[in-house]
């Protein structure tokens, strides 16, 4: 090509295919067969062709960008999520921005009333506030991941937070405890209300009664958490196990019974995190993989963004219950 730019003809015909199809696989069309999309990768990258963001945006109408808007970037779940979309987007041409709530509603409706001012192609959301209906007139695709939509017809990637909980504490019922703490988020979010629903129904189909003193339902950091167990743990009839509820509770309590000397004191939380596998013990976990659901999330958008039209899904991403070490000690 002489030094020339590849342009999508140039992909099309290395390709075998018509530039209209290059064009679906660019833009993430589910439609085309994936011997053709395979066909169409291989030639973006031996031709080094370089989407015009610019071009594209124009004949869309819509920036080149995907927002994803979450609790916190800082999170480790969200922050694998958002990896995957990340790499979902970048194949089909698009960059992302990200944003984070602080679990504050008035401050998730400025950003994302902004990113639809913006155009931006579609959006991701972990949410925060408690209706949705504002989103009702968006411009763009909206799919929800991690908590449901409240009173808005979109698309959700989620898990289900009450049997995952029940799978937790009956794996710890089962291996002879009856004193199980409870370490978790703050109950007005649907995941935490969701997963101490299953925690406490769990006790009550074993015949358990459920002590209300090892409930902390009040960590929404990592040192909350950790105080939280220390707490726990001096009590007068001190817990032989704990569940936590999200990533942030398990890295605050699992730490927590390191330093206290306490690996003798089961665990299982809901979530996989860095240093789970390396801890001795090492941390039994309902994983909800963070990848998974960026990629349900990203490939759900793009969908739409191709022109699906169905009816809102709500999406189950897998649940699987990994056992380590810490899960499985007798009280």
């Amino acid at each position: 090509m002489s030094g020339r730019k590849a342009r999508l003809s140039d992909v099309a015909a290395a390709a075998g295919t018509s530039t209209k199809t290059a064009s679906r696989v660019l833009n993430g069309d589910p439609r085309v067969a994936e011997h053709t999309r395979a066909r169409v990768a291989r030639a973006i990258v031996e031709l080094q062709y370089q989407p015009d963001p610019l071009a594209r945006s124009l004949r869309r109408g819509t920036d080149e960008t995907i927002g994803v808007v979450v609790d916190s970037i800082a999170d480790p779940f969200f922050a694998s999520v958002t990896s995957e979309v990340e790499k979902v987007a970048f194949a089909n041409g698009l960059t992302v921005t990200v944003a984070s709530t602080g679990r504050s509603a008035d401050r998730e409706r400025l950003l994302l009333e902004g990113m639809i001012r913006r155009k931006v192609a579609g959006i991701i959301v972990a949410p925060a506030s408690l209706n949705h209906r504002y989103l009702g007139a968006a411009s763009c695709a909206v799919v929800f991941i991690d908590r449901g939509p409240i009173e808005l017809g979109v698309d959700a990637v989620l898990v289900d937070d009450y049997h995952g909980a029940r799978t937790a504490v009956g794996h710890l019922i089962a291996h002879g405890h009856r004193r199980i703490a409870y370490v978790g988020d703050l109950l007005n979010l649907e995941t935490a209300d969701q997963r101490l629903a299953g925690y406490r129904a769990e006790f009550e189909a074993a015949g358990i009664p459920v002590d209300e003193s090892l409930i902390a339902a009040d960590c929404s950091e990592i040192p909350e958490a950790t105080e939280r167990a220390g707490q726990l743990l001096g009590h007068a009839d001190p817990p032989t196990a704990f569940f936590t509820s999200n990533t942030r509770s398990s890295m605050g309590v699992a730490p927590a019974l390191h330093t206290l000397a306490r690996t003798d004191v089961a665990l299982v939380g809901f979530g996989d995190f860095s240093m789970a596998a390396s801890l001795q013990p090492a941390v039994t976990v309902i994983d909800h993989s963070p990848e998974v659901i960026g990629q349900l999330a990203a490939e759900r958008l793009f969908h739409r963004l191709a022109g699906g039209t169905e009816p809102p899904r709500r999406i189950e991403a897998p649940l699987r219950l990994i056992a380590r070490g810490s899960g499985e000690l007798r009280p």
